[in-house]
């Protein structure tokens, strides 16, 4: 099989046990940096080029489209769809999960427990909203990543001045939400990385200096943990309600069951160095029984 991995370079750890895995398998397998890919917008023959040659006769794509690339990566990611070109991870799917306020409405759509959200644009309703979800409150970027644009709001003033800043200074539009802060979870939380239908590796990542974040990103400590059949079954179905295959699932513990936090596109490997757990050979494997091989004889192109 012949597999095209979208990526920002080898470099990427993920990226290299994705290589090192598919080639094990006897795959051909190509590093696409596809920010310096240029598209044809061609109705008959939608075309994706990368150093000045056609991207031609692969049988799989798949996208490791970074936060701040998520446009123009699935702009690449949508034109191998137009040749019909099997994708790990969707253009729509990947662009759902990156969009907060729409992650949050389509799990709520599907019966995904998460943490109480209100988003409004409007700063004459902050006293109304604060009212509804009480303090401390969480507030959020709806394109924040890795713990960034994420602050804790623990009096009334404080969330105001906060709230007051982001819709001052935020200039793109992005939207911005209140979360209910979870006390029994606070700087703890657990990442699920699905694969399929099942979750292949767990791990709990816990604060290490009092921080309410527990990302890695952020310093926090990763550990593995044994999900409960319950938070199993509720990673499985905010994925499926995504409408992602390959993903990783942030969840909670809290006094009503596992709450789910989001739900990660491109969730990164430093999974498998805490659990031990192979998840790149199950994302390959996953490949193999899920993409239709091409009858044709053409080359990898670039």
């Amino acid at each position: 099989m012949k597999i095209a991995i979208l990526s920002n370079g080898n470099a990427n750890y993920s990226t290299k046990r994705l290589v090192e895995e598919a080639e094990k398998r006897g795959h051909k397998v190509k590093v696409i940096k596809y920010k310096n890919c240029y598209l044809s917008l061609d109705n008959k023959n939608p075309e994706v080029y990368y150093k000045g040659k056609k991207i031609k006769g692969f049988d799989a794509i798949l996208p490791r489209i970074s936060n701040n690339m998520t446009r123009y990566g699935c702009a690449v990611v949508r034109q191998f769809e137009m040749q019909n070109v099997y994708t790990s991870a969707t253009s729509v799917a990947i662009t759902r999960a990156r969009d907060k306020l729409r992650a949050a409405q389509i799990l709520a759509k599907f019966g995904v427990d998460t943490p109480k959200t209100l988003v409004s644009r409007n700063t004459s309703d902050i006293d109304d909203l604060l009212e509804q979800i009480g303090l401390p409150v969480i507030i959020k970027l709806a394109s924040g990543t890795h713990g960034n644009g994420v602050i804790l709001a623990e009096t009334k003033k404080a969330a105001k001045s906060a709230l007051q800043a982001f819709y001052l200074y935020n200039e793109d539009g992005t939207n911005i939400l209140l979360q209910e802060f979870v006390e029994e979870s606070a700087g703890v939380d657990i990442r699920a990385f699905v694969v399929g239908s099942r979750v292949v590796a767990s791990m709990q990542r816990t604060s290490l200096d009092g921080d309410f974040r527990s990302n890695l990103h952020q310093g926090g400590l990763g550990s593995p943990i044994k999900l409960t059949d319950e938070e199993k079954k509720v990673a499985i179905k905010a994925a499926k309600a995504m409408g992602l295959h390959i993903c990783g699932v942030d969840l909670m513990r809290s006094k009503r069951g596992p709450l789910v936090l989001e739900v990660n596109a491109s969730p990164g490997f430093g999974i498998e160095k805490v659990t031990k757990r192979d998840v790149a050979s199950k994302i390959i494997e996953y490949i193999e029984h899920n993409a239709p091989r091409r009858n044709g004889k053409d080359k990898v192109g670039a």
